[in-house]
């Protein structure tokens, strides 16, 4: 298998690249690193030492690709498929990479600072950055209900590389601070992108991962571990 795809099933920026691969049906083989584990830990860091997931490895073409949106440009640029996820227009395509650069900056980076404050120990936490994340998931919340109006994505009327990066971001994010009332359209939005078939087969394959996400208990009910409130 030419290309293979370095990430672990929980992690949410890992969601966003299936997404784009499962979009594009282009095959790949999903390598999961176990951190833990001395040998796949030791593999993963000599190809990127950084130690961020997910990272691609095209072996036909001798290269290490990481971070999620120069991957999905690569797979556009190199293995592309039937459904698009930038468009050729450069106006189009820059709108694109600003929504998706918004999820990842403004919805997954406050939506991880709360996860990991989470864990840290008793002594170590940090209440006052984790309430500056939950005001910018407020402010991104709104600026995402404003920018769908009636279209069905967030960038227009084709599921673009952007969408890949809001599902899971707000696949998370709601857990720890709920859309409300307030913003049918980006409620409705999540839906859609629940129900997307590329999206809801990550889900599936995360599934028995999620009894490890430590707010399992505000996951929607259909996602829940056995065993969750």
């Amino acid at each position: 298998m030419p290309l293979v795809l370095y990430g672990h099933p929980l992690a949410s920026f890992c969601h966003k690249v299936l997404i784009a691969l499962y979009e594009s049906g282009t095959a790949f083989e999903d390598r999961l690193v176990d951190l833990a584990n001395e040998d796949s830990r030791a593999d993963f860091l000599s190809l990127w030492p950084v130690g961020k997931m997910p990272m691609l490895r095209d072996e036909a073409r001798n290269r290490t690709v990481p971070e999620t949106t120069i991957i999905i440009e690569y797979l556009e640029l190199h293995y592309p498929g039937a459904q698009r996820l930038l468009p050729l227009e450069d106006g189009d395509a820059l709108q694109v990479r600003l929504w998706d650069r918004f999820f990842d900056l403004y919805v997954q980076t406050p939506m991880q600072k709360i996860v990991g404050d989470t864990l840290r120990p008793d002594g170590a936490k940090d209440p006052h950055g984790v309430a500056e994340a939950r005001t910018t998931l407020e402010t991104a919340y709104d600026m995402i209900e404003a920018q769908l109006g009636a279209q069905a994505w967030v960038c227009g009327d084709n599921f673009t590389m952007a969408d890949c990066a809001a599902a899971p971001a707000l696949f998370y994010a709601e857990t720890l601070v709920p859309f409300g009332e307030a913003r049918p359209l980006l409620k409705a939005y999540y839906e859609r992108l629940l129900a997307r078939p590329s999206f809801a087969r990550v889900l599936e394959e995360a599934m028995p991962y999620f009894r490890f996400y430590p707010h399992r208990d505000n996951l929607p009910l259909r996602f829940r571990p056995d065993g969750a409130a």
